[in-house]
């Protein structure tokens, strides 16, 4: 499975953004698809993960209300959609093919850094 993130950038507290994760391969169908992120300092976080059926999702309780996970099965893609942003949210974002919705990630894409400004 190869990932491949994008959408990262500026923006001030309060704004939206929205992350793309790009899937190829063979197997990347099989596997739920998750965002993780790591601010400077701080272990890898989950963020949130969604079946590759779309019908389940799972959220960090901090984002959820703001962020949310989606994915078009026709593009292979996951997105994350982040709205009311906050400077606590600043880190660099990975997305991951991952066992189900909480299990290991057995692939990760490269990170895309998220900073919001307060």
């Amino acid at each position: 499975v190869q990932l491949q993130a994008s959408g990262g950038g500026l923006v001030q507290a309060g704004g939206s953004l929205r992350l793309s994760c790009a899937a190829s391969g063979r197997t990347s169908h099989t596997y739920a698809k998750a965002w993780f992120r790591q601010a400077p300092g701080k272990e890898r976080e989950f963020v949130a993960a969604i079946t590759w059926s779309g019908g389940s999702t799972h959220y960090k309780d901090s984002v959820e209300g703001r962020f949310t996970i989606s994915r078009d099965a026709a593009k292979n893609t996951v997105y994350l959609q982040m709205n009311n942003l906050k400077p606590e949210d600043t880190a660099v974002y990975y997305c991951a093919a991952t066992v189900g919705l909480t299990g290991p990630a057995r692939a990760w894409g490269q990170g895309t850094q998220v900073t919001v400004s307060s």
